[in-house]
């Protein structure tokens, strides 16, 4: 079952149906219905965030999802600070995450600075690292070398 492509009149043609059928749930798995990038682009789908991600982290997803769930919900300026002053080895890259995605979203879609907070921090796995380590009698263990993958989301939090 292969979807027509369309081009970009009448992707605007069809545009609100298209974002009508968006917005909808998958009948299957209840996610949204995937719109090709040229899709989401013309219909400015992804334009109210700024994103930015990081992969083969080489810190473990549980230590990095602890720094995560610190600043999910909260003002970009009180994640700076958040991540400044907690003293934890994630924070160095979520740090450079969230400048990223910050000016991505200022630079990019033109967003107000003072108004983004953090929509999602997501730390998954990555590839592990295997590694030996003897041990007594000829016996070997095993060492896990665990790395992450981590996106941060930044968006403008409505007035209210």
């Amino acid at each position: 079952m292969e979807r027509k492509v369309m081009s970009k009149d009448e992707l605007l043609k069809n545009k609100e149906s298209l974002l009508e059928t968006y917005s909808k749930e998958h009948r299957r798995n209840k996610k949204p219905i995937t719109l090709t990038k040229k899709e989401r682009k013309v219909l400015g789908i992804g334009r109210d965030e700024g994103r930015a991600s990081v992969r083969n982290v080489r810190i473990s997803p549980g230590k990095v999802k602890q720094v995560c769930d610190l600043i999910k919900g909260k003002s970009t300026n009180e994640a700076f600070a958040i991540v400044k002053n907690t003293r934890k080895a994630a924070c160095t890259p979520i740090f450079k995450l969230l400048k990223s995605a910050e000016a991505n979203a200022v630079n990019n879609f033109g967003l107000d600075p003072d108004a983004l907070y953090v929509a999602t921090a997501v730390a998954s796995q990555g590839p592990t690292m295997k590694r030996w380590m003897p041990r007594a009698r000829g016996s070997a263990d095993r060492i896990l070398k665990r790395t992450s993958h981590i996106t941060v989301v930044v968006k403008e939090r409505d007035e209210y």
